[in-house]
């Protein structure tokens, strides 16, 4: 008995990341005109209209990230990333697009990376023209410490 009770006591903090990253999820799916798919573990799929992909992680800090197979990403990649980040970090979608773009534009003109942290959060694109991703683009919070 006492090690149900144990057991319990221990998964119950998992339980309740869970079920505060489900409702994440439908935050986001809701903001962004799209329904809350598959999870596999900490990483919920957000299904939007288009060829946009949108996963919601949580783990410590959540993280949402979009992903495009297009040459150029849309406007739309960027307009419902930065819709579903505001839901994570409690800034503007405008001022978060406006990061994102120069995340995109940085990790375009030096061809790697390009990470940039602002107020607590953060903003990372990465682009290959030649791969079947051809941007991936992530927004979260920085964990304190």
């Amino acid at each position: 008995m006492l090690r149900l009770a144990l057991a319990l006591l221990l998964l119950a903090p998992a339980a309740a990341l869970a079920d505060e990253c489900d409702g994440l999820a439908q935050q986001i799916a809701s903001a962004t005109g799209g329904k809350v798919g598959r999870r596999s573990g900490p990483s919920i799929d957000i299904k939007v209209p288009g060829s946009i992909k949108i996963d919601l992680t949580c783990r410590a800090q959540p993280i949402v990230q979009a992903s495009s197979s297009d040459p150029t990403p849309s406007a739309v990649f960027f307009r419902d990333l930065s819709i579903a980040s505001e839901r994570l970090v409690g800034e503007s979608a405008g001022t978060v697009q406006a990061v994102l773009g120069k995340a995109y534009q940085t990790s375009l003109s030096e061809r790697r990376k390009s990470f940039i942290q602002q107020n607590g959060w953060s903003a990372s694109c990465y682009t290959d023209s030649s791969g079947s991703i051809r941007t991936l683009c992530s927004v979260g919070r920085i964990p304190p410490g």
